[in-house]
């Protein structure tokens, strides 16, 4: 493809560094949101693997996201892409609701926290900051299952 091509489709290369990047994390977070455990039973699995799956098929897509949005020049881009995942993991806890007998209102700091973990362990490789989040949801999980009488 020539440069005239490229520029037929987008206006600049920052244009081409902002839907990139855009288009690259949607997919990834497609591609985690694939993974979501599909019932209570599923969740231990999900909390144990996860985070190494998606530090090793996803762990360069983050540290590349992270460079562009944390980019004074592309910030203000950054900001957009994350309140659209925060609007993302509402939608979610909210589906999640119904299959896990679980407020969406309680669902969704878990999954912030979650994933938090997990992109802050694909980035750095850290399980000293890994580990103990996800002990803490582990711990959560039964108190909240009481709680809302989830079986």
């Amino acid at each position: 493809m020539t440069d005239g091509n490229i520029f037929h489709y987008f206006a600049s290369k920052d244009e081409i560094i902002i839907k990139s990047t855009a288009h690259c994390m949607a997919k990834v977070e497609d591609d985690f949101m694939a993974q979501a455990p599909k019932d209570m039973a599923d969740i231990e699995r999900f909390l144990e693997e996860v985070p190494y799956w998606t530090a090793k098929k996803h762990g360069k897509k983050y540290r590349f996201m992270y460079q562009v949005y944390a980019s004074p020049k592309y910030r203000e881009y950054g900001k957009e892409f994350f309140a659209g995942v925060t609007k993302r993991y509402t939608e979610y806890a909210k589906s999640l609701e119904p299959t896990l007998g679980i407020p969406w209102q309680t669902l969704q700091p878990l999954i912030y926290m979650f994933v938090r973990a997990c992109v802050h362990y694909a980035l750095f490789e850290d399980e000293d900051y890994l580990k103990p989040q996800i002990a803490l949801i582990g711990e959560m999980l039964p108190l909240i299952t009481e709680k809302y009488a989830v079986k």
